[in-house]
């Protein structure tokens, strides 16, 4: 059936009457039943690959704008490049794992969660990720995103996650995968460790207080002194062990109030202004080192706390002696290597104070820290305590603030050499072989590679790829090796993750010795992987797994978020398995925000739906919202912004349909003309229809939509609306249906139409495709996205002539201004009731004279009447003509 018909337009009706949420459904339809993605591929078979591979959202929600943004980004490129003659095959994916959707499970549990077992968890875990994969689906083709919806990727796949195991055992072989106690960021409130891509940093009220650790002995002759240091923390301080001094900064031992304290130089008329010394006396002064091996006592602990030394200390803020607890930094935590000092771990996985924290033994370490204050004060420890506002790390799915928290998890190591280099120094070699659009965004990778921490990788969840690796029951070792990761591989390739959770140990490795002491009684982990690693592998288990893909591939696109997350875990992995990054480019977008800049949330009452625009007022509307953005920046969105891009679509769309309107007795077999045979005007519109091109083309090929999206509108708005068609209408309208001229601007409507829609396809997906159906000559099976896009014609461009009407316009501006001072006084109504007396400079002769036949049309009014004159003023006068109007 042809589609018009199913819109209840029949052909003789007057098409393009405005009505995109209503008309897209049916449209979207249509291809679905002409097969239209497999159609693409197969016409360009033969074409040179381009291979964008689609980011996994989380299958946890409905689309946001932003969800919206990415894939209609990703669409608009691959639209183009299917139209240049790319192969290039679309398989979205999901990201089906992971703490975000375990926990939007856990919220719709509440109390229960904690009776269920965790095959019970992951039970609906997956059927909650596949009902918001389908759901997802539906609006991403709401959306006008073509693609392979029918077989996308999927984490859960047993494919996909044995590729995990894969990769994961190829980095074990290399000596990259370690297991270690350390510190890492854990959120006690979802129970897990996190990775860098999984925190918000935002602003927090933290206790800032200053105390007294009093060293044992005397220093220089003086009794009674103390190390003051500085800490937002409080709850750490059950953990300390040390103090740390820079070895070459000075440090200054004072007097005030009675006591006798140590702080560094630069910091002490910043201590003394925030604590309110009003007076104190400097009694000695020392470097750092000279302190170096010195006790301090503890506020709860036996143990002294030994002072160390450190180039990490800074001058910026605090005292110059920094508290050192090796289980709650990452740089405490390497002092304590160095020093060989202990790491007490008095905080359990709940973040509540163990045995081990003394007084403070079952206390939420928030609500610790107003308690250790006052033990500190009653024990004449405190020397001042208020607040400070700083930016926090905080857990991207509960929100809460996250701990520094020393926990044994298993790490990806990125300075450990195999093959003569470290992990991080190939990965910031290879980034030097990839195009990244903006082209500043290396460097914001480059500083990330930089700065990163050794990957950890393993999470105390329940969903997810388990970490193949067991413990002894009588040694505690805990055992992986490369006969355990392959038996897991196979295990989860054919039966999928569940597998580990629900078989036992002996029908995963049979007879198995612990290598330490010798047991045969070993217990699975439960450790999952992260879900940054399930997605960082996506290279090698979609672009490797499927005959339409390409090793690497040519694009990642996706929000600069990604920096640290997908496009980094994808760099890692694909480095340390391949030796090369998984993508040819990386192209990023900014984040949406409302039109004031701020964030959509909620609680702001910001947030715009991108189903109820297309409800509303249609997808064409939000990919023309995308198209007309710079995205490289934050992309501002409110009802504002959209009711601008829809007068600016009423534009172009109203362009089209006049356009079509006046084609409906046009034949273009029996009716064109041959360029040569071409009125002048027909001749200079095709010309600029040429530069518009070229613009178009340079923009997509270099990823600027705004510029195509800038370039379409003015083209309708200016070249064609207040200029061609206005000049034109009257001839369209009431000359002779087979007069030359008449056939001559159809011809020209023809030719820009079939261009025009073709630029617009990939943005205005539908709308370009419901005016190709009533382009003349098109068959009803025929469809804009299988045409190819339009190349600049060398025999319709003419830059002289474009020049010559380049003067031409700025007379035409010259006497709109005329003809309206008459219109103002009332002397005309409308310009075919003007005359126009021309005064020009001799310098326009050459331009004027040959087209004084044609000026009236030009003008758009009854008579032109021309003289040159030797000086340089063009003067326009205006009079009305004494014709009559014709009733036409």
């Amino acid at each position: 059936m042809d589609y018009r018909e199913t819109l209840n337009l029949p052909r003789t009706d007057f098409p393009m009457k405005a009505d995109l949420p209503r008309r897209e459904p049916v449209i979207q339809s249509r291809w679905k039943e002409m097969g239209l993605y497999k159609r693409i591929l197969e016409k360009n078979r033969a074409g040179e690959r381009f291979v964008l591979h689609d980011g996994p959202p989380y299958a946890n929600g409905d689309i946001h704008l932003g969800t919206a943004l990415n894939k209609i980004l990703k669409d608009i490129v691959i639209r183009y490049r299917h139209m240049r003659g790319f192969y290039s095959p679309y398989v979205p994916g999901w990201d089906c794992h992971g703490q975000p959707i375990e926990h939007e499970v856990e919220k719709r549990l509440g109390g229960r969660k904690g009776n269920l077992e965790p095959m019970e968890i992951r039970k609906r875990c997956r059927e909650y990720a596949l009902h918001f994969v389908t759901r997802q689906a539906e609006q991403f083709q709401r959306l006008g995103v073509l693609g392979d919806f029918d077989n996308p990727y999927l984490t859960l796949d047993p494919a996909y996650e044995a590729v995990n195991i894969r990769i994961l055992a190829d980095l074990y072989r290399k000596g990259l995968v370690y297991r270690s106690r350390k510190p890492i960021h854990w959120c006690p409130r979802c129970v897990t460790a996190l990775a860098e891509a999984e925190l918000e940093y935002r602003e927090k009220t933290s206790p800032s207080i200053y105390v007294k650790f009093p060293l044992q002995g005397s220093l220089e002759g003086f009794d009674g002194v103390s190390v003051v240091i500085w800490t937002t923390t409080p709850w750490t301080l059950p953990a300390n062990v040390a103090i740390a001094l820079h070895p070459d900064i000075n440090y200054l031992l004072v007097e005030v109030n009675g006591s006798r304290l140590v702080v560094g130089e630069p910091h002490l008329e910043a201590v003394a202004n925030d604590v309110g010394w009003e007076g104190y006396r400097v009694l000695r002064r020392l470097k750092g080192r000279e302190l170096s091996g010195m006790k301090a006592s503890h506020p709860w602990r036996e143990e002294p706390s030994v002072v160390v030394l450190s180039e990490f200390v800074t001058m910026e803020q605090g005292t110059g002696a920094v508290h050192i607890a090796p289980g709650h930094g990452e740089e405490d935590y390497q002092i304590g290597l160095e020093y060989g000092l202990p790491m007490p771990m008095p905080v359990d996985d709940l973040g509540r104070f163990t045995e081990e924290a003394g007084p403070f033994q079952g206390l939420f370490i928030e609500e610790a820290n107003p308690r250790i204050v006052d033990d500190l004060r009653g024990k004449g420890r405190l020397i001042h305590d208020g607040t400070v506002v700083h930016s926090y790390p905080h857990c991207w799915r509960c929100k809460g603030p996250v701990i520094f928290r020393a926990t044994p998890q298993w790490f990806i190591a990125v300075d450990r050499e195999f093959d003569g280099k470290t992990l991080r120094q190939r990965c910031l070699e290879q980034i030097e072989e990839v195009l990244w659009v903006p082209s500043w965004n290396i460097n914001r990778m480059r500083g990330m590679l930089e700065q990163r921490p050794d990957w950890c990788i393993s999470r105390q969840r329940a969903w997810g790829v388990p970490i193949p690796a067991f413990r002894c029951d009588r040694c505690g070792e805990v055992v992986m090796d490369d006969e355990i990761l392959r038996r897991a591989e196979e295990l989860i390739a054919r039966k999928g993750s569940d597998a580990w959770f629900i078989r036992d140990e002996g029908e995963i490795i049979g007879e198995y010795t612990c290598p330490s002491c010798g047991s045969t009684k070993l217990r699975k982990e439960t450790d999952i992987l992260d879900v940054w690693f399930e997605s960082g592998v996506s290279h090698e288990a979609v672009l490797s797994g499927r005959e339409e893909l390409d090793w690497p591939c040519d694009m990642y696109l996706e929000g600069s978020d990604q920096h640290r997350g997908w496009f980094q875990t994808s760099l890692l992995t694909a480095v340390a398995y391949r030796g090369r990054p998984p993508y040819r480019a990386v192209l990023t977008h900014g984040f949406v925000v409302d039109g004031e800049g701020r964030k959509m949330s909620k609680s702001l009452g910001n947030v715009i739906d991108p189903m109820d625009i297309c409800q509303r007022l249609g997808a064409d509307i939000l990919r023309l919202w995308v198209s007309a953005a710079d995205y490289t920046s934050d992309i501002p969105a409110s009802q504002e912004i959209l009711d601008r891009l829809v007068e600016a679509y009423r534009r172009i769309r109203n362009t089209v349909r006049f356009m079509l309107g006046n084609l409906h007795d046009f034949d273009p077999t029996r009716d064109s003309r041959e360029p040569g045979e071409l009125p002048e005007l027909e001749r200079w519109i095709l010309s600029r229809l040429q530069g518009l091109v070229k613009r178009c083309t340079r923009a997509m090929e270099e990823f600027q939509l705004h510029i195509v999206f800038h370039s379409l509108h003015h083209f309708c708005a200016v070249d064609l609306s207040s200029l061609y068609l206005d000049i034109r209408k009257d001839c369209l309208y009431t000359f002779a249906p087979d007069d030359p001229e008449r056939r001559s601007a159809q011809t020209a409507l023809y030719r820009m139409l079939q261009t025009l829609l073709r630029l617009m396809a990939p943005i205005l997906c539908h709308t370009a495709e419901e005016a190709w159906g009533y382009l003349p000559g098109v068959g009803e099976k025929d469809s804009v996205h299988l045409q190819d896009w339009p190349e600049p014609d060398p025999g319709l461009e003419s830059l002289g002539l474009e020049e010559d009407f380049r003067l031409l316009l700025e007379l035409r501006e010259a006497a709109h201004k005329a003809m309206e001072e008459k219109r103002a006084s009332k002397e005309i109504n409308s310009s075919l009731e003007a005359v126009l007396h021309l005064r020009l400079p001799e310098r326009y002769r050459e331009i004027v004279e040959p087209r004084l036949h044609f000026l009236p049309t030009w003008f758009i009014v009854s008579g032109v009447e021309v003289e040159f004159h030797g000086g340089e003023e063009v003067e326009v006068r205006a009079k009305r003509s004494d014709g009559k109007k014709c009733t036409r």
